[in-house]
C-alpha cells in the first residue's frame, strides 16, 4: 500500500488567503512588461526591471556587498553581479572597498543613480497618486502603516525561518 502523502502547510485564514490574493495580483500589476515600459518612458531610465529593482534595493541602504544585496533580494549572488556590472557600465553605481574587510567590495549609488531613482521613485508615486485618487488621506495613511507593519513582519518571520531550525526552536537541548 502507497504511503500517503506528506501532509500540506495548514491552511490558511479566510483574511490571510484574500491578502495573499491581492498581493500577489499588485505583484503581477508592477512587473508587468507594459507598466515597466511605461515607467521607463516616464523616468528616461533604460534598465531592465531586474536592474530597476536592484537599483532601487541599493538605493534604499547603506553600501552593501554584492552577496548581502541578492540575499535580501532573495536572488542568487550571480544575478546581482551581472546586474551591479550593468548597473557599472551605465554610470548608476560604483564598487567602494569594504572598510571591515579591504579585499571585498560593496556597491553603492552614484550620483546618476541617486537621480535615476529619484525619477524612478517620482514617477512610481505619480502613478499610484493618480490610482488612488479617491482614497481619503487617512485611509492612505492607515494603509501605509499597515503596509509597513507588514514588510516588517514579514522580514522578521523570513529571518527567522532563515536562520535554521535553532530560531524555530527545534535545535538539541
Amino acid at each position: 500500500m502507497p504511503a500517503p502523502p506528506p501532509p500540506g502547510p495548514p491552511a490558511a485564514s479566510p483574511e490571510v488567503a484574500e491578502i495573499e490574493r491581492a498581493l500577489t495580483r499588485i505583484t503581477y500589476l508592477g512587473t508587468r512588461t507594459r507598466h515597466h515600459e511605461r515607467m521607463r518612458a516616464l523616468t528616461g531610465v533604460s534598465l531592465d526591471r531586474a536592474a530597476v529593482a536592484l537599483l532601487r534595493q541599493i538605493a534604499d541602504c547603506a553600501p552593501l556587498r554584492p552577496g548581502e544585496v541578492a540575499h535580501r533580494l532573495g536572488v542568487e549572488a550571480s544575478h546581482v553581479t551581472r546586474t551591479v556590472q550593468q548597473l557599472q557600465r551605465a554610470g548608476y553605481v560604483t564598487r567602494i572597498p569594504d572598510p571591515q574587510d579591504r579585499r571585498a567590495q560593496r556597491i553603492r549609488l552614484t550620483d546618476a543613480g541617486r537621480r535615476a531613482v529619484g525619477r524612478i521613485r517620482e514617477a512610481g508615486a505619480h502613478e499610484m497618486q493618480l490610482a488612488l485618487a479617491g482614497w481619503r488621506p487617512e485611509e492612505l495613511r492607515e494603509l501605509a502603516t499597515l503596509f509597513h507593519r507588514m514588510v516588517d513582519d514579514f522580514l522578521a518571520y523570513s529571518a527567522h525561518v532563515g536562520a535554521g531550525p535553532e530560531a524555530a526552536g527545534e535545535g538539541a537541548g
